[in-house]
């Protein structure tokens, strides 16, 4: 059974469930550690203070807030942890519930799973297929490691998922100078496009996708590890620019082609 990262309760209204967060993601990029070229000897980085290039340990390093260029104030543990509210509480505290079609997915950061503590099972499932059968979504705050996050709380395959979010001032607005070309677009090139979309529509599978780059990362450095003679594929021709009429008529086309072999 997986270790929880954080322990408190799921509170809404006069409810409130005891639960354990777990992460429900990991990241499976190969990790590479920098090495000196003439011996493979692996670099170690030091904390070094700027003024005088002194190696800093941690005792004696403190969090300093920038208000101007180059100028600081020092908060000490106890006024971050003041800072933030609840910092104590370990509450996941819901506060409304949405469609989960309201919420743009460029707000969400990070996804846990919470399950529930043996005196609040009846409580989750209750909760958990309430949430599944309603269809929606509970807005949450809740603070970790002395951090007020904004979360939204779900139902999926029997579980409930946490999923962090980014606060609102925190999404950059999407302001590029050339959105701002005004273009002709003819209805028939817009059809096509349409088209080319409604052929490669179908259900998501994720069993049709797997990370290329780390699989043939493993793959050479197995080789490498049995001595193998190591042979880099030709690079690929440059594509060629084409009329897009062309290509969307040729994109469609194969679109057809490869939905009536799925089919």
């Amino acid at each position: 059974m997986p270790r929880s990262i954080w322990k408190g309760a799921v509170s809404f209204g006069l409810v409130s469930i005891p639960v354990g967060m777990y992460t429900a993601t990991e990241s499976k990029t190969p990790k590479f550690k920098q090495l000196r070229e003439s011996d493979h000897t692996p670099i170690r980085y030091k904390r070094v203070a700027e003024s005088d290039g002194e190696e800093v340990e941690w005792d004696d390093i403190v969090k300093g807030y920038e208000f101007e260029k180059g100028r600081y104030v020092v908060f000490t543990p106890e006024e971050l942890e003041a800072a933030s509210p609840d910092s104590g509480a370990k509450i996941v505290d819901v506060i409304q519930f949405v469609d989960q079609g309201e919420i743009d997915p460029i707000m969400y950061k990070s996804s846990y799973y919470l399950a529930p503590e043996s005196s609040g099972i009846k409580a989750y499932k209750i909760f958990q297929q309430a949430l599944e059968e309603q269809g929606v979504v509970g807005i949450a705050k809740v603070t970790i490691r002395d951090k007020q996050h904004l979360a939204t709380l779900r139902s999926h395959d029997g579980v409930m998922i946490m999923e962090t979010m980014h606060w609102p001032d925190e999404i950059r607005a999407a302001e590029f100078e050339e959105l701002d070309t005004s273009v002709e677009i003819r209805d028939e090139e817009l059809q096509m496009a349409t088209s080319l979309i409604e052929n490669m529509q179908r259900p998501f599978d994720e069993s049709e996708f797997h990370d290329v780059t780390r699989e043939r990362i493993e793959e050479v450095a197995e080789k490498k590890v049995a001595g193998e003679e190591i042979v880099l594929p030709d690079e690929a021709e440059p594509t060629k620019v084409v009329d897009l009429m062309d290509a969307l008529k040729a994109s469609v086309d194969a679109a057809k082609e490869q939905k009536e072999k799925a089919g």
